[in-house]
């Protein structure tokens, strides 16, 4: 079974979208999709970013940790809350602490907002950077809208037949990747 890491970035107070980290934990591991693994960046409190991983004299045992799983991770599932037209700045820093890391790494977006247009607008920027760190993002995303109502704090659907198809249908989108990867690797 694939590795499949799911980034939970907010670190908001009151944040929403880590329902949707909860939710896909269990949805790949109740459909035998993978072994997946929530990497919260709340727990990881990552300080500004100053310079790439590979750069710094002394890294931070958090900063290494988190190199690690995203390096053994076969895919990566990015949950994107939308603020203000793009995606949080803890996933910025984050995202651009690592170079290696992300080369040829599988990464879905799962797009995310309070509001009826399911974060869209997080997804573009997100698509640019993670393409210029050489990533092999996949062309399929989910968008969820009106997440504060529709899912529960322990990341259970309103809908789950409807939710469990379009997401489902994502994951196998990445495991396909993931796949076609790992042939081209051998």
């Amino acid at each position: 079974m694939y590795e499949i890491a799911i980034i939970s970035p907010s670190v908001r107070k009151g944040r929403n979208s880590h329902r949707i980290a909860l939710y896909f934990n269990e949805l790949i591991k109740a459909g035998g999709m993978g072994n997946p693994r929530i990497i919260d960046l709340l727990e990881y409190n990552f300080p500004l970013f100053e310079e790439r991983l590979k750069f710094q004299e002394s890294p931070s045992p958090a900063a290494l940790d988190f190199a690690e799983k995203i390096k053994s991770a076969d895919g990566v599932i990015i949950i994107l809350p939308e603020y203000n037209g793009g995606y949080p700045a803890s996933l910025k820093n984050a995202t651009d602490l690592l170079i290696s890391e992300w080369r040829r790494k599988p990464v879905a977006f799962v797009s995310v907002s309070d509001g009826p247009f399911g974060g869209t607008q997080s997804v573009t920027s997100m698509l640019f950077s993670l393409w210029k760190a050489g990533a092999l993002t996949i062309p399929a995303t989910l968008r969820l809208p009106h997440i504060d109502r529709e899912f529960d704090a322990a990341g259970k659907p309103a809908d789950s037949e409807v939710t469990d198809k379009r997401s489902s249908n994502l994951v196998k989108e990445l495991l396909w990747y993931i796949e076609a990867k790992k042939r081209m690797d051998q």
